[in-house]
């Protein structure tokens, strides 16, 4: 088929790829402009536009699709199908209707669960056994269309969102290949009414351990904001992430360390298996313990 091809960080990669490798012609990449990072602060080009040039192929970053010119530019490309995952812009509804068989998302969770922006973070916080993949047919809503594919998995109960985030990359690559190869074929099917959640984008503000949570929140916080933007506790004064715990055995008052890095909360304790200081590179707990000495309590 014909595509256009919309996205912007990692988890896009997969699937522009995956078509890609299907023997599709994909006339144009869509994704957000190049944003300034690292230490220069030098503008630097998104995952999907570095890989997208690395194949050939040519990339198109508008800052909005709302004028009258940025629609007709895309409607000219004559799509048969737009491909979106993890855009990052909001398409009006003459971009979404401007590809023959309209537009195709690729959203990290199993609909209507988790709309919104941080579907794999959300899952995880909220301690979900099991997430997904699915196809949607895009419409004017957020994350409100008709379902054409949908693959389940199972999150582990020491999983990290960055872990999670892969594996659902990986899936979702694969589910947009059968898509594009069976679409005339799939029946969409309406996201029922009930059991509508939306994943909120993450603010920096949840990223701070509460002991006095229960032993499983504390866990799902730290494995649902690994690793980034990592939650976190203060160490005699130093910002410390945590980056991968595990629910163990042990009480003792909320913050108190009880050995190694186990530490007491609120209702059961959890044991830090990630962690990394400022400046450093993340460590296993038994190696950033070396050179940190922990305190009998933790804020």
């Amino acid at each position: 088929m014909k595509l256009v091809f919309m996205g912007t960080p990692d988890f896009s990669v997969a699937a522009l790829d995956a078509v890609t490798e299907a023997g599709h012609e994909v006339v144009c990449v869509y994704c957000q402009p190049p944003r300034p990072a690292g230490r220069g602060k030098k503008d630097r080009p998104s995952p999907v536009q570095a890989r997208a040039e690395a194949l050939g192929l040519p990339v198109r970053h508008p800052a909005s699709l709302k004028g009258e010119a940025a629609q007709a530019e895309f409607a000219a490309l004559g799509a048969d199908l737009g491909v979106v995952v993890a855009y990052g812009l909001i398409l009006p509804v003459a971009v979404l209707e401007a590809p023959r068989f309209g537009c195709l998302n690729i959203h990290a969770s199993l609909l209507p669960r988790w709309r919104g922006a941080a579907p794999i973070q959300r899952a995880i916080m909220a301690g979900d056994a099991e997430t997904g993949v699915g196809i949607m047919q895009m419409e004017a809503g957020l994350d409100t269309g008709p379902v054409l594919l949908e693959g389940r998995v199972p999150i582990g109960v020491e999983e990290t969102s960055g872990a999670l985030h892969d594996r659902l990359a990986a899936l979702g690559a694969q589910l947009i290949v059968r898509a594009l190869d069976q679409l005339e074929d799939l029946e969409p099917v309406p996201q029922p009414e009930e059991g509508v959640t939306y994943a909120a984008k993450i603010d920096k503000a949840e990223a701070r351990v509460d002991w006095d949570r229960p032993a499983e929140e504390v866990s799902q916080l730290i494995r649902g904001l690994a690793p980034f933007p990592g939650a976190w506790c203060e160490i005699d004064g130093e910002r410390v992430k945590l980056l991968g715990a595990r629910v163990v055995n042990g009480s003792g008052e909320p913050g108190e360390v009880l050995s190694g890095f186990k530490v007491a909360c609120g209702e059961g304790a959890v044991e830090i298996t990630t962690a990394q200081r400022a400046g450093r590179h993340a460590m296993a707990a038994g190696e950033i313990l070396k050179g940190l000495a922990l305190p009998e309590r933790l804020d």
